[in-house]
C-alpha cells in the first residue's frame, strides 16, 4: 500500500469487487477520452479470482481518498521496450477531477516503480486536449517526446496520443531537488 497525503494507492481485494465493477463500467464517467468498452461483471470477478488483476505484464491498483471510497484506479503495464513501464489512470468519480487525487496517486507510483524495478523510463500516453492527464504527466516530472497520431480509437474515432516519458536519472534529480529544498541545503 501506497500512502500519501490525499489518498492510498493499492491492491483491489475482494470487498472492492462489486463497487469496483460498477464504477468500472460507469460508461458516462469515461468522458472523451476512455473507451466505451467494458467488460462483463462475471469476466471481471474471473480475472480478479485468478490473478487480483495483477500479472507480469500488468498490475492494476485502486486509488482511495481519506474516507477509504475507491475513487480512481492506476495501473502499469508492459510497454515497447523491456527497459520502460507505461502507467495509465483514470478517476472514476469525474466530480473530483482537479482535486490533486490522480497527481498524487501517479506520484507514489512513480517512486514505487523506480524504488523497486529496475525501469529506466516510465510513460504515460494521453489525447493532447485532454489537459487534465496533460497536467498530471507535467506535475509528475514527465516531458512530452512527441504524437502518435490516430493511434488510438476511442468513441468511434481515431484520436492523436502524446507520449510523456519520465527517465530514472530525471527521477533522481526531482528526489534531490525536492530533499535539498526540504533540508534548506541549496546545490553548488
Amino acid at each position: 500500500m501506497l500512502k500519501g497525503q490525499l489518498c492510498t494507492v493499492r491492491h483491489l481485494v475482494t470487498a472492492d469487487l462489486n463497487t469496483f465493477i460498477a464504477l468500472a463500467n460507469d460508461l458516462p464517467s469515461r468522458g472523451d477520452y476512455f473507451s466505451t468498452h467494458f467488460k462483463s461483471p462475471e469476466t471481471m470477478r474471473r480475472e480478479f479470482m485468478q490473478n487480483g488483476f495483477v500479472t507480469e505484464d500488468s498490475e492494476l491498483f485502486v486509488i482511495e481518498d481519506a474516507q477509504h471510497h475507491v475513487i480512481g484506479v492506476i495501473t502499469h503495464f508492459k510497454s515497447r521496450t523491456p527497459v520502460s513501464r507505461e502507467i495509465g489512470y483514470r478517476l472514476l468519480e469525474p466530480k473530483l477531477t482537479g482535486r490533486g487525487y490522480v497527481t498524487e496517486a501517479c506520484k507514489l507510483l512513480v517512486d514505487y516503480l523506480f524504488n523497486v524495478h529496475p525501469y529506466h523510463r516510465l510513460e504515460l500516453l494521453t489525447a493532447p486536449e485532454n489537459v487534465a492527464s496533460v497536467r498530471v504527466a507535467q506535475k509528475c516530472g514527465f516531458q512530452a517526446e512527441g504524437t502518435l497520431r490516430q493511434s488510438f480509437f476511442i468513441n468511434g474515432r481515431y484520436q492523436d496520443v502524446t507520449v510523456f516519458s519520465l527517465l530514472r536519472p530525471e527521477w533522481e534529480a526531482q528526489r534531490l531537488q525536492m530533499l535539498q529544498a526540504i533540508t534548506g541545503k541549496g546545490g553548488l
